[in-house]
């Protein structure tokens, strides 16, 4: 229904109401029942159509259908029996006032969608400009140091600024992987080309990248034992399955392995991260994937760097219809996000 152009969709609509009414017409003679059914259909134009425009012009096709098909003298333009002007003056009032009040509350969500959006670009721009800012004062701060004292240095101490600058450049080249992915969301309506994937090798890719980058990294997969199709952006699900392991490898401050675990609900697919560290503090729970909240001090599952990559993770799985949360468990921390079946 929804890629047919709006004039389809009215006359869609208002073909399914006069033949309904018909029904109601044959059965119970009930000009209200059928009153009822063609407001509606006009609900339904609104809600599906964009604009005042076929709201409006389902309204007096409704009343005019009402006069002509189902009104007494039938098949004929009738309004001059005792009652009917006021009835259908009554019945175009109402399907243009709720024409009116659909239309206000689609461009109501239209507002709440765009603040939506406004607030994940903030987000994310205040946690680009904190996360690029500490590699990069980090390698400077090393490499002046290096030069300016290298005579004076040990040789162990020039491997250690060495080490803390090939540190923060590995840092900086994971955050731009996290930003290109999101390049990968088209910016006009924050959704994802979707195509259908193997859960199962969707979730082994990520685990091998992850471990690739830490590989003393210990995780334990669990899967649906059935062959598991989902609609997704296989390489953006991939990025947010790495962000959060790698968060509950890094800040968990535990040795045991960590969970990735996949169930199936009814219409969507539940992806769980669990570790077995030091948790999450309450306070940040509610607002853990803004970005800019996260700090050194504020989490015991925070440090540098995760404001960016948590952002990223609450956009792309909204981008994918899907929602992100963070919780604690009785021995440590949790991460689920879900993606819709259909």
């Amino acid at each position: 229904m929804k890629h047919l152009p709006d004039w389809l969709k009215t006359i869609v609509f208002l073909t399914i109401a006069t033949l309904c009414s018909l029904l109601f017409h044959l059965i119970t003679n009930n000009t209200t029942n059928i009153a009822i059914v063609y407001m509606l259909s006009i609900v339904l134009i609104t809600k599906y159509t964009e604009g005042y425009r076929y709201g409006i012009i389902g309204s007096v096709v409704g009343v005019i259908g009402v006069n002509y098909f189902f009104t007494f003298p039938y098949l004929e333009l009738d309004f001059t029996r005792t009652g009917y002007p006021i009835t259908f003056l009554g019945m175009l009032a109402i399907s243009l006032i709720t024409s009116t009040t659909v239309v206000n509350l689609q461009a109501h969500q239209r507002l709440n969608a765009d603040a939506e959006k406004e607030k994940m670009r903030a987000n994310l721009l205040r946690a680009i400009s904190h996360d690029l800012r500490t590699p990069l004062t980090g390698m400077i701060g090393a490499s002046a140091t290096y030069i300016e004292m290298k005579d004076n240095l040990t040789e162990e101490e020039k491997d250690e600024l060495i080490l803390h600058i090939h540190e923060d450049s590995n840092w900086l080249l994971h955050m731009v992987e996290n930003l290109l992915s999101v390049t990968r969301i088209h910016d006009n309506n924050t959704t994802v080309t979707k195509v259908s994937e193997p859960v199962e090798e969707v979730v082994s890719e990520a685990v091998m990248r992850l471990k690739k980058r830490y590989p003393s990294a210990r995780i334990l997969v669990k899967t649906p034992e059935e062959f598991l199709m989902v609609p997704m952006d296989a390489t953006l699900i991939e990025q947010v399955m790495i962000n959060l392991l790698e968060n509950a490898y890094k800040y968990s401050k535990s040795k045991k392995p960590i969970e990735l675990t996949v169930t199936t609900e009814s219409n969507f697919v539940r992806f769980s991260i669990m570790d077995y560290g030091v948790g999450i503090n309450k306070d940040m729970i509610y607002n853990f994937f803004d970005g800019y909240t996260v700090t050194r001090n504020s989490s015991s599952d925070s440090t540098r760097g995760m404001g960016i990559g948590l952002s990223i993770c609450k956009t792309i799985i909204m981008a994918h219809g899907g929602v992100i949360e963070a919780g604690n468990h009785s021995n440590g921390a949790c991460f689920t996000f879900t993606l819709p079946l259909e």
